[in-house]
């Protein structure tokens, strides 16, 4: 796709994985839109969101007064697509692409013990799809999950889940990773639903366990971990037994695999991006804590926190397949360049 002069809304803009992806889009002349609420669980940072999101325009050349270009392009719409659904519908009109990114999301202990707040999902899931399509969007890509598959599957050292995996094993609610993960799993359908019935064109990408610079949300275990790392927490606190398993995907691999998926998919098929080789947490911890040059004297493995699925990552081949996508970036590569951002944004004061 020529992506020059395409008019792309982002939703959830000012996040982790928002901006990044539209640092690529803007790199490849399109023209973007960004909404977010500007919340992280609920807690507003503004002044830290807006700064990063502002420094990929300033990247690109872009020199924002106030909150419109000089030459019109709005960088930041802030909006709760939850309760705003006129105001979402009359914005909508007119882009090409919507990029999907905003969800209610926390963290490890945020997915299991607030799980009516990620509720919301459905209705900010269905309040955008409806819009897209009766505004004439000619595609929506979504970001999914890996919790969208069943946790069956993922409490034993299993091989890396197929996409077909979802919803193979009828146990009710278990079948995905509590409601966080039937969000993702029921927007996904709904998606299949609109493509099937009114033809209207989607992408789905199922995301894992990403990390990377410029992440401010400290719920997610990369960042977390690196942050005591910085601060020399001793003792160092790690959740769970450190024995669970992840496919750690790094940022830009992730949104690499986004964009291709807008591209070269129409029919709502969910497609995996992430790593299929998987790390233990205890020894991410080690690489952590080589990197970070912190040596604690004591590194406690805290069982009573939640620690999520035992083992969790991803086959790839259909991503490969249809998208010639891999992920290019392995861990210790991804947690060297992330850790030089933390280097810099601690002695800048802006994560703790």
């Amino acid at each position: 796709m020529n992506w020059k002069g395409k008019k792309v809304l982002v939703t959830g803009a000012a996040g982790f994985i928002g901006h990044h992806l539209i640092d690529k889009l803007l790199s490849k002349g399109a023209i973007i839109t960004g909404i977010d609420k500007m919340h992280y669980g609920g807690n507003i940072l503004w002044d830290t969101k807006l700064k990063t999101y502002m420094n990929v325009w300033a990247k690109h050349g872009f020199t924002p007064k106030n909150t419109e270009h000089d030459d019109g392009i709005t960088p930041l719409i802030v909006i709760d697509l939850e309760k705003d659904r006129e105001r979402l519908e009359n914005l909508i009109n007119g882009f090409d692409i919507v990029f999907h990114l905003s969800a209610v999301f926390g963290g490890r202990g945020f997915v299991d013990t607030r799980q009516a707040e990620c509720c919301a999902g459905f209705s900010i899931n269905h309040n955008i799809i409806t819009a897209s399509q009766k505004a004439g969007v000619k595609h929506l890509n979504f970001a999914s999950s890996a919790c969208v598959y069943p946790i069956k599957l993922q409490n034993m050292h299993s091989n890396p889940l197929k996409e077909e995996d979802a919803l193979s094993i009828g146990d009710g609610w278990e079948s995905s990773d509590n409601t966080y993960g039937w969000v993702k799993l029921m927007a996904e359908l709904e998606l299949k639903a609109y493509y099937e019935q009114f033809g209207f064109n989607s992408s789905v990408c199922r995301y894992l366990t990403v990390y990377g610079p410029e992440e401010y949300d400290e719920s997610h275990a990369i960042a977390t971990l690196i942050r005591k790392a910085l601060r020399k927490d001793d003792p160092y606190i790690v959740w769970g037994t450190g024995e669970q398993e992840r496919g750690f995907t790094y940022v830009d691999d992730i949104a690499d695999g986004t964009i291709l998926s807008a591209e070269k998919i129409q029919d709502a098929t969910p497609l995996n991006l992430g790593w299929s080789k998987k790390y233990k947490i205890k020894d991410v911890v080690d690489i952590i804590l080589e990197l970070t040059d912190h040596q604690p004297k004591k590194l406690v493995y805290d069982v009573s926190k939640p620690e999520g699925p035992k083992s969790r990552s991803l086959d790839i081949q259909k991503a490969k397949r249809l998208l010639s996508w891999e992920p290019r970036i392995d861990i210790r590569e991804g947690l060297e360049k992330t850790i030089n951002w933390a280097k810099e944004a601690y002695a800048r004061g802006e994560i703790n």
